[in-house]
């Protein structure tokens, strides 16, 4: 009876190993997509700005490229990363590049969501205060911002996401999805 739990034991714990790596395979495939997704989207986007197009309800420009709407360019030097910005969010959206979550650079509240991928978000829970972040509308305007604090937050806590008295807040999902993490970002000339 003993050698067949651990016969049942074994087989049991090298499922849960291969599902593990199977999981960690699926996870850096989808990284890789998000990064390349984004790469492609960059160098058209870059050569639209300051072009002719719609601007949305905050009177932030959008342009159009494969059926998506975007706002901007983010650059977080200090940890290698320029993404496009979608202008609004869902979650297919947010498979591709980063998206306005809430708010705009025109009423100083712009709050953009993106995956914790590597090549994507997961770099900013490193941001440390003083780190300077850009962003290039459409309009070719950028404003520059410098980390001030960054939060923990629960996934519902909405408001305070949105609400925080800060001119810019990049956000993502902590490791295991429960909790926000949220750069908060204090315009600077």
């Amino acid at each position: 009876m003993k050698r067949k739990t651990g016969t049942v034991c074994m087989i049991l714990g090298a499922a849960f190993v291969l599902a593990a790596l199977s999981l960690l395979f699926w996870n850096r495939l989808e990284d890789k997509r998000a990064g390349d997704s984004a790469n492609l989207v960059l160098s058209r986007l870059e050569q639209e700005i300051g072009g002719e197009d719609i601007s949305d309800d905050t009177g932030m420009r959008e342009v159009e490229i494969d059926g998506y709407f975007y706002i901007g360019i983010l650059s977080v030097p200090s940890r290698g990363l320029k993404l496009p910005v979608m202008a609004s969010w869902n979650y297919q959206q947010l498979k591709i590049a980063p998206c306005r979550y809430a708010g705009s650079t025109k009423t100083g509240d712009l709050v953009i969501a993106g995956h914790n991928y590597t090549r994507h978000f997961g770099p900013i829970r490193d941001l440390a205060a003083g780190d300077e972040i850009y962003f290039m509308d459409m309009d070719g305007v950028v404003t520059a911002y410098e980390v001030a604090v960054t939060d923990t937050l629960r996934a519902a806590d909405v408001e305070e996401m949105t609400d925080s008295g800060y001119e810019l807040t990049l956000f993502t999902c902590s490791y295991g999805g429960k909790k926000r993490v949220a750069v908060r970002c204090s315009a600077i000339e």
